[in-house]
């Protein structure tokens, strides 16, 4: 996969000028394409093809600052963002478990709940059942005297 910067991200990466990028670009050492009349360069190829340059020259910005130097300050700004990335989603994700956690507290709350009403329910229904047994069981006894009695009387 390649990767098209600007003349100007490229020179601020490796930390030359872009006139300078021009130049390698003239003399064919950089991977390079014109479109909308600005200059991109290939960057993987671009980074390479310096190396054997920062090699034979050490090359410096005007703060003192050498390529390698500027390519492990980029490393470990981008490692940075990572991990800060990571934190954030961590963040994200314990947001998210708790949320859930705290639902589902709620829910077997409302469950047990609901079983309690439901078992409340059940011993009323079991009560209702025994009294209208023994009704029927009194209504049985008192209609079933009131009929012996009618039936002695004929």
């Amino acid at each position: 996969m390649q990767t098209w910067l600007s003349i100007e991200e490229f020179a601020k990466l490796i930390g030359k000028t872009p006139n300078e990028i021009k130049t390698l670009c003239e003399e064919n050492k950089l991977s390079h394409k014109i479109e909308n009349d600005k200059i991109f360069i290939e960057a993987s190829e671009g980074t390479q093809a310096l190396i054997p340059i920062a090699h034979t020259e050490i090359l410096e910005s005007p703060k003192g600052d050498t390529v390698l130097e500027k390519t492990i300050s980029t490393i470990l700004n981008l490692h940075e963002r990572v991990l800060e990335a990571k934190d954030e989603t961590i963040s994200t994700l314990q947001g998210e478990n708790k949320f859930l956690k705290d639902t589902i507290l709620s829910v077997q709350e409302i469950y047990d709940e609901d079983r309690k009403t439901i078992d409340a329910l059940q011993k009323q229904i079991k009560l209702l059942q025994d009294e209208l047994e023994y009704c029927r069981r009194k209504y049985k006894l008192m209609w079933g005297k009131v009929l012996q009695k009618e039936e002695d009387d004929e």
